[in-house]
């Protein structure tokens, strides 16, 4: 960071803090931004009027336990290797994990890349590969594009186990749901790439709450934050804005939306500690059935109720109702070493960027 954008950085922070008169609750959705604004330690810039609280934009925190015990169905099988992201590693399905599975030997491999998962499944001929397809739109257009490679190879033995979620419906949960009160909101940069703006401006159309597409930098978010607090003070309208024009486009990317909507179709799905959310997953269409792994092994996907801990809050944090700091476990009980809830394995999980930067109990 230059000295300049240090200074600029300086003057807004001075500039939003001496301006507020009454406390605001501002929500950054992406996993990112939730990593980012600890990493920057902005929280502690801000004065403390400036309640800056989490969304459900950590993939691997809101991953349903019924997914990862369909994983581990599947590990009970001879010829089935599960590839999947380290992060999922650790999350916990009903009673066990992926890592704990393979602590007894059974058959799973962190991969780093969708083409890792090609390469694996081209050199074990015999194994039946599943991949764990867990994320948003951001990383869906990748698995399209590797489901397309696949029956463009003839590659039989490869399948996929989703659990791919869209943005907008969960968001619409959130704004619509009693108790929880969002002032302002700091859109997904990364989502808004592949999407574009529009499912992102009912946020200010429609509910009529302030909000931005916001970039990664420290500046991104300090200014956003700025944008964000002169509207809800009355300062300027409120207006939807994106300030992120340097990666994302109105329309998004025409190729990546494409690839989506030749591969999947949109379904229902149960979000870890938030429950079903209609119309939010991207699921394989009729065309690319022979790939799904829960129709190749005859699986179902139980949308059970998420296993808490006892006084574990992660369902409140994921929808930004509490903090990680209100959970009586956090930095005791749970930590990343040892973690009680799913927000604390990912370094998108809020409890995990709470504790990583510093973050503890006011």
């Amino acid at each position: 960071m230059t000295q300049e954008e240090k200074r600029l950085i300086g003057e807004t922070v001075a500039q939003v803090n001496k301006s507020l008169k009454s406390d605001i609750r501002i929500m950054e959705v992406c996993g990112t931004h939730t990593h980012q604004i600890a990493r920057f330690g902005i929280r502690k810039l801000l004065v403390p009027k400036i309640h800056l609280v989490s969304g459900p934009g950590c993939p691997v925190c809101v991953t349903e336990s019924g997914y990862i015990d369909a994983l581990i169905t599947l590990l009970m099988h001879e010829n089935v290797t599960i590839a999947t992201f380290g992060d999922l590693l650790r999350v916990r399905g009903s009673s066990d994990s992926l890592e704990e599975q393979k602590s007894l030997g059974r058959k799973v491999i962190t991969v780093y890349s969708p083409e890792d998962v090609l390469n694996l499944a081209k050199r074990n001929t015999d194994q039946n590969i599943v991949f764990a397809a867990v994320g948003f739109e951001t990383t869906a257009p990748l698995y399209a594009a590797l489901i397309q490679t696949s029956q463009k190879e003839n590659i039989h033995n490869l399948f996929f186990l989703t659990s791919l979620k869209r943005m907008e419906p969960a968001i619409r949960f959130i704004l619509g749901k009693s108790g929880v009160h969002i002032d302002g909101m700091i859109c997904p940069g990364h989502v808004a790439a592949i999407t574009g703006i529009s499912p992102f401006l009912p946020v200010t159309i429609e509910y009529h709450i302030p909000a931005v597409i916001c970039g990664f930098e420290a500046m991104d978010l300090i200014a956003s934050i700025s944008i964000l607090c002169r509207q809800i003070t009355g300062e300027i309208p409120i207006q939807f804005m994106n300030t992120y024009k340097r990666c994302v486009s109105d329309a998004g990317n025409s190729a990546a939306l494409r690839l989506m909507s030749e591969v999947f179709r949109i379904s229902d799905v149960n979000w870890r500690g938030i429950g079903i959310i209609r119309d939010s997953a991207l699921i394989l269409n009729h065309s690319y059935e022979e790939y799904d792994a829960s129709k190749r092994f005859g699986l179902k996907i139980e949308s059970v109720p998420a296993a808490f801990p006892d006084r574990c809050e992660c369902s409140k944090v994921l929808i930004g109702e509490e903090t990680p700091d209100m959970c009586v476990n956090f930095g005791s009980l749970c930590t990343p070493d040892h973690p009680i809830g799913p927000c604390m394995i990912s370094s998108e999980g809020a409890c995990a960027a709470y504790y990583g930067f510093g973050g503890g109990k006011i």
